[in-house]
């Protein structure tokens, strides 16, 4: 059950120092945006080198761009652990986690929630974790959809069927409140922005959120 904060709800003057209140955490979420896949702009390579430097805890990219199969790789060059690109904007979902793999990261693909994840099982062998977003990506601070947990039981199932060591990650309004019905649906990794960020102590939120989806575990 790994906690991964999102630095979208951080201090973004300070982010090193945001990065330190959260060393306790598995992963920090950072959200690339482009505002072309979604309606927002972030950040992009040259922050997330310099993140890269200075951080504690491993990056889990989250890249919501036109044009993963260009871009993407990069990420994993810079040194990310882990990139995540949206298989609706991807031209070649299966070639561009084989290079994500092979650049070092790990390879995860995200599903928007209108996204179906049927027509994708196919690449889980490709995959090291699956995102199913809980909330329509593009901003933070948005209320968790309940109605995505079907998706990752769905997940969890194919996960099973197919074997091997795939994660399935939630972001979007995980809260104290939320975590446990995304833990007992079959997620193992849960970005929380708002509820880490916005509590006084960051690293007591993540070991509360944590231990909250430990007594959950699907």
């Amino acid at each position: 059950m790994q906690i991964s904060p999102s630095i979208l709800s951080a201090d973004f003057a300070n982010l090193e120092s945001e990065l330190g209140r959260i060393a306790n955490a598995d992963w920090a979420h950072v959200d690339v945006m482009d505002a072309h896949f979604v309606p927002n702009l972030t950040l992009g390579l040259p922050v997330v080198e310099a993140l890269l430097r200075v951080t504690p805890v491993p990056i889990d990219a989250h890249l919501m761009i036109e044009d993963p199969d260009r871009w993407a790789p990069a990420y994993a060059e810079a040194g990310c652990q882990s990139v995540t690109f949206h298989v609706e904007a991807a031209r070649d979902p299966r070639s561009l986690a084989r290079t994500l793999r092979a650049a070092g990261a790990r390879a995860s693909m995200a599903l928007k929630p209108g996204t179906a994840f049927a027509p994708y099982e196919d690449l889980l062998p490709d995959l090291d974790m699956v995102l199913v977003m809980t909330v329509e990506p593009g901003f933070g601070g948005q209320s968790f959809m309940a109605d995505q947990m079907p998706k990752v039981r769905q997940v969890r199932e194919a996960v099973r069927r197919h074997g091997g060591e795939i994660w399935i990650q939630v972001d979007g309004g995980v809260s104290a409140d939320t975590i446990e019905q995304c833990a007992e649906a079959g997620a193992d990794v849960f970005v929380a922005g708002s509820a880490v960020y916005g509590a006084e102590d960051a690293a007591a939120a993540v070991d509360e959120l944590r231990a909250l989806a430990l007594t959950h575990r699907h």
